[in-house]
């Protein structure tokens, strides 16, 4: 039930006031734009030789991209029911046995196609629940990795971690290896809400593990939160966000959920006590605000983070970037993806692994490359590609920059884009002028919906596959 037929909310110092119809002719379903071109428009046709290719390409090119690597580790011990990632359910650890074997089979066959001039600048670990592996399991698999590729002297070291399963004896394995960040899954703690989506931590064994972290010295700490969840509603999260203010993480990840039942039938178990409308929309406003108060800097769409950390100086200085992981301070990094479902995006391609284990193991058992899918980056992707990240990370597009990298006349190429963003800027999302886009204070919070006008592929029928912007 709509409780009011607006929203105040304050923004970059800009009291606004959002309306429910304004609210509603926005809040439409849209790519998050991790990728672009975006996952549905990827080729099943792209299989080995086209990915060999396209390392080869990156390895022989005369400006070589250093590396992020990334490796999906895909087990949980039981299934969070709004949970969209790839994921293999099982309290049985010794499942992991056959997928680290395969794992560093694919490993070996990524690492011959790299120099080893090319450094590591970042690797993430995300899941599923990594730390569903033994501490001797992650000291052994991070071991493998790093005999195989070259590690920069300062590279960003990151890994997800569940609070309910990780123990003192993971922290300081991880740290042992050479772990610098984690980011710890938490999503909401009011119990009715844990409940419903069959996930329960308590707030005590959460702040117990946080302040381990703290005390062994991880450089970062991040947590992930959901907005959105069934029961949840702005009062009864703003005693998790206040709960989270009191932990003080460096960065916070609040995400919108993505209630997508076609894909994750599970979710629709609880469709009926989901929060929609203007009442989702409270409670991330509150959120915000709850937020900026507490001096976190809101960075945009769903990230949060505090004014001295670096991903903040990247906004400043224009590089930050975003990929598959979301907000990056790597910018120009080729990422390599290995594991099941995982998805590798190059300067000229993106790949995506075969998504379940049947199919994984029988492509590398057969000594092929376990690729899907996979999509080649045209010029004019890379431009458009560009200006969505400007959009989304730099909260404007400077025209002269555009025309400069890709030599073209902004206005000319972009005629048609102009011409719908005129209605963006009267609803007051942006702001127009000769030289630049800005993202407006109130387009911050729908600035999904700006960078969807530069999306070449989008129509309204291929809309529905996604989520709903907030």
């Amino acid at each position: 039930m709509i409780a009011s037929s607006y929203v105040d909310v304050i923004i970059d110092g800009a009291h606004l006031r959002v309306s429910t119809e304004l609210l509603e002719k926005y809040n439409q379903p849209g790519p998050r734009y991790t990728s672009y071109p975006t996952a549905p428009e990827w080729d099943d046709g792209f299989g080995e030789t086209d990915l060999r290719e396209v390392f080869k390409q990156a390895d022989s090119n005369p400006n070589r991209a250093p590396l992020s690597l990334y490796f999906h580790l895909p087990f949980c011990e039981s299934l969070c029911l709004y949970c969209g990632c790839n994921v293999v359910i099982s309290k049985k650890h010794e499942i992991a046995i056959p997928y680290l074997d395969h794992l560093k089979r694919e490993i070996d066959w990524t690492s011959r196609e790299v120099s080893s001039s090319r450094q590591v600048e970042q690797l993430h670990w995300g899941g599923g629940t990594p730390t569903f592996l033994s501490p001797h399991q992650i000291e052994d698999l991070y071991s493998y990795i790093n005999a195989r590729f070259s590690f920069s002297d300062t590279p960003e070291v990151s890994i997800e971690i569940d609070p309910r399963v990780t123990s003192d004896d993971h922290l300081r394995a991880l740290l042992r290896v050479g772990f610098n960040r984690v980011s710890l899954g938490i999503q909401d703690f009011n119990p009715l809400v844990q409940k419903t989506v069959h996930r329960i931590q308590s707030f005590a064994d959460t702040r117990k593990l946080f302040d381990t972290c703290r005390k062994l010295g991880f450089e970062s700490i991040n947590v992930d939160l959901i907005y959105g969840l069934p029961h949840q509603t702005a009062e009864s999260f703003t005693d998790t966000i206040d709960k989270i203010i009191e932990i003080a993480p460096d960065r916070i990840a609040l995400f919108s959920y993505a209630h997508v039942p076609w894909m994750k039938k599970q979710q629709g178990s609880f469709a009926r006590f989901l929060p929609e409308g203007m009442e989702k929309f409270r409670i991330f406003t509150r959120a915000i605000d709850r937020l900026t108060r507490a001096g976190y800097r809101y960075i945009g769409l769903d990230h949060f983070a505090r004014p001295q950390d670096e991903i903040c100086r990247a906004q400043d200085d224009r590089t930050l970037h975003r990929n598959f992981q979301g907000y990056t301070t790597k910018a120009g990094c080729d990422l390599y993806a290995m594991g099941v479902s995982s998805i590798s995006g190059l300067e000229d391609a993106y790949a995506q692994n075969w998504r379940d284990l049947p199919s994984y193991y029988r492509a590398i058992d057969e000594g092929r490359w376990p690729v899907m899918r996979g999509a080649r980056v045209s010029r004019e992707d890379k431009l458009r590609r560009s200006v969505i990240n400007r959009v989304l990370c730099h909260c404007s597009v400077v025209k002269r920059e555009v025309e400069r990298d890709f030599n073209i006349t902004f206005d000319y190429h972009f005629a048609a884009e102009l011409h719908r963003l005129k209605e963006l800027e009267a609803d007051g999302l942006v702001r127009l002028s000769e030289d630049r886009i800005e993202v407006a204070p109130l387009g911050r919070i729908f600035i999904r919906n700006i960078a969807m006008i530069f999306d070449a592929y989008l129509s309204a029928e291929k809309q529905q596959v996604f989520s709903k912007t907030l």
